[in-house]
């Protein structure tokens, strides 16, 4: 009898710690309306680089779940309306009071996805993360912002801006050391160069190669050039130029003493002439000389659609094998021809429409 007093009481015991454990667990119940986290913007995200050093603020509130939850955050952004399909992070942490970063590095950022010196539309957000024990295991549970859609202003290198052939253009300083260098189209049209940051304008001599501040404007004969100015010694300013026109050549097409030069087209990145078209053969140069581009079949494979510049190397580039020289392409037949070269292409290709 003792022995059965016992075992009861040892029962008892146990029923009773079991029973002060389920009182003292705490339960976590995740609320049928969690409240999601806010974000607030800059007022201004037009960013400069005379002031990439300025710290933006980001700020918000956290979510609430309904019970104390430590979680993560994502400050997201992406272009306006594309649904979050191509995300650019702009912050991750722990807290969503306060984000702060500099324009320059948040300019950085934005670049790898979208264009420089431009105005854009994107939708941002804060996008929230944490678990709960399902009793399954951790479950996570994202909890978004409302979207805010602001305009943002990039800026890419230290540029030159002109605008000739109806078209904006620039040379930049990659490095920002006073060395402006790149290559532009001309119809022909007067132009200057604009900085971009402090909006000086620079005129000259276009012959001697001569800048001044606010100088007159300069006239080129149309074609292409890689024009490099040099802005480090203000007093003494100065342009150099070459000449990367792109020419037609060949004796079904005048001769093979002199290329006729060919018109640019923006739009669709081409090289255009109208031209009567005899037997012979066409090749296509920088105007003047054979040392830069030398384009026309393959030794291999005539083929307009995949041309070849001469021993593969292009502006000093080794592109592909040297196979020799290009083979004049010489089975057009003769006639009145819109022609199209697209150096930029790859393959290279040309297009030969007839025309009146």
């Amino acid at each position: 009898m003792k022995r059965k007093l016992i075992i009861y009481i040892a029962l008892i015991g146990i029923i009773g710690l079991l029973s002060n454990c389920k009182k003292d667990e705490t339960k976590v119940v995740l609320s049928s309306n969690p409240v999601p986290p806010t974000l607030t913007l800059p007022d201004n995200l037009t960013l400069l680089r005379t002031h990439a050093g300025d710290t933006l603020t980001f700020t918000g509130t956290a979510v609430d779940p309904g019970f104390n939850a430590s979680a993560n955050y994502f400050v997201e952004a992406c272009k306006a309306g594309s649904g979050f399909t191509d995300v650019i992070t702009l912050f991750t942490g722990v807290k969503n009071n306060i984000f702060k970063i500099s324009a320059g590095d948040l300019n950085n950022i934005l670049l790898k996805k979208l264009p420089a010196d431009e105005a854009t539309s994107l939708d941002f957000r804060v996008r929230s993360v944490f678990v709960i024990d399902a009793g399954t295991g951790y479950t996570p549970i994202e909890v978004t912002s409302a979207i805010t859609t602001a305009t943002v202003t990039t800026y890419g290198p230290p540029t030159l801006a002109l605008t000739t052939a109806g078209t904006l253009q620039g040379v930049i300083s990659p490095t920002d050391n006073g060395f402006y260098s790149g290559w532009i189209y001309t119809d022909g049209t007067p132009f200057h160069f604009t900085n971009k940051d402090n909006g000086k304008n620079y005129g000259g001599d276009a012959g001697t190669g001569v800048l001044t501040e606010n100088g007159p404007d300069l006239t080129l004969d149309a074609g292409a050039y890689n024009i490099t100015v040099d802005l480090t010694n203000l007093s003494s300013i100065t342009m150099t130029k070459e000449d990367v026109t792109i020419g037609i050549i060949g004796d079904a097409v005048g001769g093979w003493d002199n290329d006729t030069k060919m018109v640019f087209n923006f739009t669709d990145r081409s090289w255009n002439i109208h031209k009567a078209v005899t037997a012979g053969g066409v090749k296509f140069r920088t105007h003047g000389g054979w040392n830069k581009v030398n384009v026309a079949y393959r030794p291999n494979n005539h083929d307009l659609n995949n041309l070849y510049q001469s021993h593969g190397l292009l502006n000093g580039v080794q592109l592909e094998p040297d196979l020799g020289d290009s083979q004049n392409i010489d089975d057009i037949a003769a006639g009145n021809y819109d022609i199209k070269f697209f150096l930029e292409s790859s393959p290279m290709k040309a297009v030969f429409t007839p025309a009146k």
